[in-house]
């Protein structure tokens, strides 16, 4: 017995006749170490998410939005209006980046055109988003 009154856990060593050696351990031990290898494989992928979340955020592949913004859009608001007013921008800057008339980018809006697949590519660019954050 440990000093402390806990059990002390005792190892024994054993060599096989192959000449492997093994460590022979009671149970709640094994357990024990087992948990804990558990835990840190947990950890693990846990710090692989982050850093692969925070490389997908630097590289703009992600994007990390403000409450109301996610609010608008959980509502059903125009992504492209949402983002765009988020990013602080005008309908005649978004429009002069994307290549297109500020009327245009109105229709699109408000519902009234959606525009083709490499125009979301435009919009996207130049909002610092990434395209599917746009599209329906």
């Amino acid at each position: 017995m440990a000093k402390s009154g806990a059990a002390k856990s005792i190892v024994q060593f054993i060599r096989t006749p192959a000449g492997d050696d093994l460590a022979v351990l009671p149970r709640n031990e094994y357990d024990r170490l087992v948990a804990l290898a558990a835990e840190a494989q947990e950890d693990a992928a846990a710090s692989r998410i982050v850093r692969n979340s925070m490389r997908a955020l630097k590289e703009g592949r992600d994007v990390v939005l403000p409450k109301v913004v996610v609010d608008r859009l959980t509502a059903g608001e125009n992504a492209i209006r949402v983002i765009r007013e988020w990013r602080g921008m005008i309908q005649d800057e978004l429009a002069a980046a994307a290549g297109i008339s500020q009327n245009y980018l109105s229709d699109i809006e408000n519902g009234r055109r959606k525009g083709p697949a490499e125009l979301q590519k435009k919009f996207a660019r130049a909002l610092g988003v990434p395209v599917d954050l746009l599209i329906d």
